[in-house]
């Protein structure tokens, strides 16, 4: 017969919240998730594994988002096979001790970088909800008649989530006040540097908008 001390946990995931994350150095999301374990027993630690991955096809889009959107999946009657869950990060979190439940944060830095595909398709959502899942793994410690025993958490441990993206804006709003970022190849870089020197231009604000207004017109 089994003790409370040796009963493998069986554990369950359920993410309650996703918040910005205060006073942080850089845009970073953290995801409040409850880990609750069915067994009577304690858990000594956790070594967990979360991947979070956006899943496209749980939401509606708009003419507008889908326009936006045709880089990243293609004409919208491509959807129906293009409409692919897209990987967003890998975290590894250690989780302290606990009997019955736990909650924990696990902390997301976010990009607005425009070569992202994930930074791609938020900024191409007008408002609604991104719908997300998080898919488990990692290893379970707890105690049992011999000291200190070790299991894995199955694979088909996940759980699904939306994030509002009003979240995502007013973080990306309070770290970036009104700008966004791009990345260019360093020769394109230097021509456009060369380019605001050459004629005087202060900013790369009006470079760009100068070149903007002689390219006019041009298809």
């Amino acid at each position: 017969m089994s003790s409370h001390g040796d009963s493998v946990p069986e554990l369950r995931f359920q993410v309650e919240d996703i918040v910005a994350t205060p006073n942080s150095a850089v845009p970073q999301l953290s995801f409040k998730v409850r880990i609750a374990n069915s067994e009577p027993g304690a858990v000594h630690s956790i070594a967990l594994r979360a991947q979070i991955q956006i899943e496209p096809v749980r939401r509606r889009y708009t003419p507008a988002e889908q326009e936006r959107l045709n880089e990243l999946f293609g004409e919208p009657e491509r959807w129906s096979k293009s409409l692919h869950p897209l990987l967003w990060t890998n975290e590894n979190v250690n989780i302290p001790g606990f009997t019955g439940t736990t909650v924990i944060d696990i902390q997301v830095q976010c990009t607005f970088d425009f070569n992202v595909a994930i930074t791609k398709y938020i900024y191409g959502l007008e408002d609604g909800e991104i719908p997300m899942t998080l898919l488990f793994s990692g290893t379970v410690f707890y105690p049992g008649p011999m000291g200190l025993q070790i299991a894995q958490i199955p694979w088909d441990r996940d759980a699904t989530c939306r994030l509002p993206i009003r979240v995502w804006k007013e973080m990306m709003d309070l770290h970036y006040p009104g700008t966004a970022w791009i990345c260019v190849r360093r020769e394109v870089f230097e021509r456009i540097n060369e380019y605001r020197a050459r004629h005087g231009i202060s900013n790369w604000d009006q470079a760009f908008e100068r070149m903007l207004s002689l390219t006019a017109g041009v298809r």
